[in-house]
């Protein structure tokens, strides 16, 4: 868990320094890192990069919020896209990213890390 809240700080910074394309794959990875610390703590093992799929996992004994599985979904469409350049039809991908993309992605994951924080305290 320490490490998903240092990644999200990281995607900070990199959001005020306008890097919104690492920005946003950086939120990914740190509520990706959140979730795979609840599936330690339950003794199990994460498998594959998908937030979504991860949450679907965690659902057999967590109830888990539709919208923390809105947040997952808006953060894998980060995963590819935001770091390779063929993941648009031209251009580099930090031509794609905005501010507001990457302010959304750091917000889903701090919602997604926050829950995760709670399971790990009970």
């Amino acid at each position: 868990m320490r490490q998903a809240e240092k990644d999200l700080t990281v995607a900070q910074k990199m959001h005020q320094d306008s890097i919104h394309e690492w920005s946003c794959f950086i939120a990914q990875q740190a509520a990706e890192k959140a979730i795979e610390s609840v599936y330690q703590k339950n003794g199990g093992t994460a498998w594959g990069h998908s937030l979504k799929e991860l949450l679907e996992g965690l659902k057999k004994r967590i109830d888990i919020p539709q919208s923390l599985e809105n947040d997952a979904i808006t953060l894998d469409k980060y995963y590819v896209p935001a770091r390779y350049p063929n993941g648009f039809g031209a251009g580099a991908p930090f031509e794609y990213f905005t501010k507001e993309d990457s302010n959304h992605a750091i917000s889903s994951a701090g919602r997604i890390i926050q829950f995760c924080k709670g399971i790990l305290a009970r």
